[in-house]
């Protein structure tokens, strides 16, 4: 069993960081989409995944186009603030892909066209001024949804 986040064009390393922390702790691969914000020698970003970096499996696309042949016909959720249906609502698959934007712009539309019918979204209070949740903390909330639903395979 396996999950795969997958991080479209991120731009904070220490988010990253952390992201790669959580992949490696919950055995789910991780999936980053060119161009990246930030150097993989950046040392904010080594310092967030602290030693936990041997333990995660990353993989690289330098486009979008690219990630997509490579996955074929596998689940893809988009997490977006731009929804109706919750990260709770929809039953995620062994092998599914969880799709995060970068954080200061979110997915692009051709993506959302892409995958509108699988959106999902975390709830939030309706504040103009709270656009969004973090982008490590929104990957754990619907990272654990899904682990949890998968019957958190091979962790203890």
């Amino acid at each position: 069993m396996s999950l795969n986040i997958v991080l479209f064009e991120p731009e904070i390393p220490q988010n990253t960081g952390n992201i790669a922390r959580t992949c490696a702790a919950t055995g789910s691969n991780l999936h980053l989409i060119k161009p990246l914000g930030f150097s993989v020698k950046d040392k904010y970003l080594k310092r967030a995944g602290l030693d936990y970096w041997s333990l995660v499996d990353i993989t690289y696309y330098d486009n979008f186009e690219e990630f997509k042949k490579t996955i074929g016909n596998n689940t893809v959720f988009i997490s977006t603030t731009k929804e109706s249906r919750f990260y709770t609502d929809v039953t995620y698959p062994d092998g599914c892909y969880i799709i995060f934007g970068k954080e200061t712009a979110g997915l692009p539309d051709y993506i959302h066209n892409e995958y509108l019918e699988n959106r999902i979204k975390i709830p939030m209070i309706d504040n103009e001024h709270a656009r969004s949740l973090n982008l490590a903390n929104s990957v754990n909330i619907v990272m654990y949804e899904a682990l949890r639903q998968l019957g958190f395979p091979q962790m203890v």
